[in-house]
């Protein structure tokens, strides 16, 4: 009777063991996961240390073989860097003018179709027709670009720009006076012979502040000078405060023949209208100039947020190229890190014939020289790093160098590189230690 009651339990009680063997077996898998880890870290720490100690070993050899990747880093980031911050300059100058700003400027249409559509003008009644009938205009001016002889007293400055403007202007373009006054509404309808001036053309003649409320004389016409503009700085190569903002009214009078080719520059309401505020002025354009449906526009529009997006288009394939180019000289670095590995292996047969006779493993082989050509990459990466940054660093310290950072992408990029070199080149020397016969290593003289 007992005997019959403890068979049908049997399966149950072995059920029961492999469970709690399972049980167990997760539970310690941690552990030896653990283990595992620590154990391989252990011996990564020691091919380093050991990598380390070659290295020392032969310093002149690691720094020349190393060479090669330092001028490669150090090149990547100099160059990327100078990109970048001549690309930040750049767009920060282009949202200086605001992004909401619209250029428009009469352009002869390209092709057949440009030719037969005859003479292209653009007036001031254009430019009131757009700022009357454009609800997304909040500022329009007419422009008026030309250079002229400045004279004041016994100096004389020659080709300085003149821009004919309203008194929007300044608003639009904030080019405000920091002493005196800008010219106003009633100046424009009389085209009053008044004009402010820029920094530059006060230093070149020789004045100072006292010059507002005193006259000079643009290509022979006397103009009082009414103010002085805040100093702009220099911007794509030419400097902003060498100019003389008049009347565009006045402008005309002096030069005739631009009343009928009239650029003009406008204020969208905010940054989110700029696409309607063009589609009206537009329509409004090509109704005014008969231009019929199919024909091309005779106007070009310019706006800033395209400039600015067309411009990082721009930095980014410079950046791109520039760094690919400078980067194939990380080739050239690895090619040098092989070629050193493999003298290595040759010099050590011995040593690799030594540790394998004692039971070390290919792996352990391989894992040791892998180690040692990504240290030898990683350490003349991070030196070119710093060469890197000392180079854009004493750069900076130029008064007419713009601000050059160095990204922290291209410097994670950099000992990226720097690694995937050391490993790409030092695995045919160390397969080649790795699969070494002992007797064969231990006769090698």
């Amino acid at each position: 009777m007992s005997t019959a009651t403890i068979i049908p339990n049997a399966p149950a009680v072995a059920d029961s063991k492999r469970t709690r063997g399972v049980l167990l077996r997760v539970a310690a898998l941690p552990w030896r996961m653990a283990n595992w880890f620590g154990g391989s870290a252990q011996r990564h720490w020691q091919n380093i240390a050991a990598a380390v100690i070659q290295v020392w070993a032969n310093k002149t050899r690691s720094v020349l073989t190393t060479l090669g990747i330092i001028v490669a880093v150090a090149s990547t980031i100099t160059v990327v860097s100078f990109v970048q911050g001549f690309g930040t300059y750049v767009t920060d100058l282009l949202r200086g003018f605001g992004t909401n700003m619209v250029f428009v400027i009469p352009s002869f249409p390209g092709g057949m179709e440009g030719r037969m559509m005859g003479r292209v003008t653009m007036d001031n009644e254009d430019i009131r027709a757009v700022g009357a009938q454009c609800d997304k205009v909040r500022r329009i001016t007419p422009l008026m670009f030309s250079n002229v002889t400045v004279e004041y007293g016994h100096e004389k400055v020659d080709r300085v720009d003149l821009q004919g403007a309203t008194e929007q202007f300044q608003t639009i373009r904030s080019f405000y006076v920091d002493e005196g006054r800008f010219y106003g509404p009633l100046d424009i309808d009389n085209g009053a012979y008044v004009c402010v001036m820029g920094r530059d053309v006060l230093k070149e003649l020789g004045a100072d502040d006292s010059i507002v409320g005193d006259y000079v004389y643009l290509n022979e016409h006397r103009f009082k000078v009414l103010g002085i503009l805040e100093k702009k700085g220099a911007a794509f190569g030419g400097s902003q405060d060498r100019t003389v903002l008049i009347p565009h009214t006045t402008g005309i009078k002096m030069f005739p023949f631009l009343s009928r080719f009239l650029p003009f520059v406008l204020e969208a309401t905010k940054e989110e209208d700029v696409e309607e505020a063009s589609l009206q002025l537009t329509q409004v354009l090509r109704t005014r100039h008969n231009i019929q449906p199919g024909q091309p526009n005779d106007f070009r529009i310019l706006r800033q947020d395209e400039l600015l997006r067309d411009f990082a288009k721009v930095q980014m394939v410079a950046t791109s190229v520039l760094a690919g180019i400078v980067g194939i000289s990380l080739i050239v670095g690895g090619v040098g890190i092989m070629n050193i590995m493999l003298v290595s292996v040759t010099e050590r047969t011995r040593e690799i014939g030594l540790r394998k006779s004692i039971g070390g493993r290919r792996r352990d082989i391989l894992a040791q020289f892998l180690t040692e050509a990504m240290v030898l990459a990683m350490l003349g990466g991070v030196t070119g790093i710093l060469l890197g940054y000392s180079i854009c660093a004493v750069a900076s310290l130029h008064p007419s160098m713009v601000e050059v950072a160095v990204p922290v992408w291209v410097v994670a990029l950099a000992l990226g590189f720097s690694a995937a070199v050391g490993i790409i080149f030092g695995i045919i020397p160390a397969f080649k230690a790795a699969i070494l016969h002992p007797i064969d290593a231990l006769r090698h003289e």
